[in-house]
């Protein structure tokens, strides 16, 4: 089932959403007629949790049918075979990469950026992403991603600002400091001012970056790291 363009955006951008944006894309998933098992593939909440968001989203006869027709596999029609042959590929990329990870472990640029995205990335979405406010973090991430991590296509970019904060001018200054285009940034979070006593927001936000069609640099990164916690975490 292919779903559009902006409900693609949010998925990709999904940690740094609100609780009440979560909850909302959580509802229109469900309302393009994907099954709790399929939209738990997409995102990381739990059956339970996509239960009470969509208590009140009905499904049409056809979406039903249709779940039915997909429900031999757990990954929207995909095949038996075609998941398996993805499990092990999966399996394959994880073992070469912590292989590739004994030799790389002496390049400090490489041990740098795995101590990054282990301190900064997420790691509950098969996608690379990662969220700072300092510039200098994210152009360090992007270019170690460009220079460890299979070829780009490309990043995205998501602003999380307070109320006071001026979109347009944060939107335009994270542009040219991560050099990713105006039009690649999704749609802004912006947190209303509440009654805390902190006023020293931040005057650009927080910057999100999410690396486009990176299930496979997601897999190499998370074995890289789970390689450095063997080598450094104890």
């Amino acid at each position: 089932m292919e779903l559009e363009a902006n409900l693609l955006e949010r998925v990709e951008t999904y940690e740094s959403l609100s609780r009440w944006e979560k909850s909302e894309l959580g509802r229109e998933l469900r309302r393009t007629g994907l099954s709790y098992g399929e939209i738990m593939e997409l995102i990381p909440a739990k059956k339970s949790t996509l239960a009470t968001w969509c208590r009140d989203v009905r499904l049409t006869e056809e979406q039903i049918e249709a779940i039915k027709t997909r429900s031999p596999s757990t990954n929207r029609g995909v095949s038996r075979d075609t998941q398996r042959k993805r499990n092990r590929e999966v399996e394959m990329i994880a073992a070469q990469a912590a292989l590739d990870a004994e030799h790389l472990v002496a390049d400090p640029f490489w041990t740098a950026g795995v101590s990054l995205y282990w301190g900064e990335g997420s790691k509950t979405i098969r996608r690379l992403t990662t969220a700072n406010a300092d510039p200098a973090a994210l152009r360090m991430f992007k270019r170690w991603s460009e220079q460890y991590l299979p070829p780009n296509h490309g990043w995205r970019a998501k602003i999380n600002l307070h109320a006071d904060n001026d979109e347009l001018a944060a939107r335009r200054w994270w542009s040219a400091e991560v050099e990713v285009p105006f039009t690649d940034f999704t749609k802004t979070y912006v947190k209303p001012d509440g009654t805390g006593h902190r006023k020293n927001h931040l005057p650009y936000g927080v910057c999100t970056l999410v690396k486009r069609k990176s299930a496979d640099a997601f897999i190499i990164t998370m074995a890289w790291i789970e390689f450095l916690q063997g080598r450094l975490g104890r």
